[in-house]
């Protein structure tokens, strides 16, 4: 599927200077959001920014009319990834593990792992729902680097927040980003 002009200063930009226009946005925008996100966590002393956060920002300024940009994709995905690696703690007994990073590789990591990316994959393309950075999300949980229940919320308010700062950014801006596939 070849990708529509987005109009708006996105369009402008990338019809005036191209690609150096079109990655101006991207650049001025992924960074207001994940600013943004980062300086709630630091107001409310929890971790609003981690990695698949980034590929959002930049399908959100890079990319927004591609169907996995859509912000209906963009939380379901997510959900979905959150839901899916607490699943895969909970089936391979890892709740109560210490982090990939400090225990080390185990069968029952790898197998939570692959079984969280795999579930996802599977509930997103059964709703219609693309959206490749919830592989990133479901791996953070899979892997166990965020795992309480504050954590899972807050990953959640995270990718809310920073779905909202970047479509309100998108429209203010006449970037024609789909709210749904």
């Amino acid at each position: 599927m070849s990708e529509q002009l987005p109009g708006g200063l996105l369009g402008t930009a990338e019809k005036r200077a191209g690609r150096l226009g079109g990655g101006a946005y991207a650049f001025v925008l992924s960074l207001a959001v994940l600013a943004g996100c980062g300086l709630v966590g630091l107001l409310v002393e929890q971790p609003f920014l981690f990695p698949s956060l980034g590929p959002v920002a930049m399908l959100f300024f890079e990319s927004p009319r591609l169907p996995s940009a859509a912000p209906r994709n963009t939380l379901a995905g997510h959900g979905v990834a959150i839901l899916a690696g607490a699943l895969c703690l909970l089936l391979f007994g890892l709740t109560d593990d210490p982090p990939v990073i400090q225990q080390g590789l185990t069968a029952a990591r790898i197998g939570a792992a692959a079984l969280s990316v795999a579930l996802t994959a599977l509930v997103l393309k059964l709703l219609a729902a693309p959206h490749p950075p919830a592989g990133a999300t479901t791996l953070i949980v899979s892997l166990g680097l965020l795992t309480s229940a504050s954590e899972l919320v807050t990953m959640a308010l995270s990718i809310v927040l920073l779905t909202v700062l970047g479509v309100a950014l998108n429209r203010l801006f006449g970037v024609r980003q789909p709210l749904w596939t």
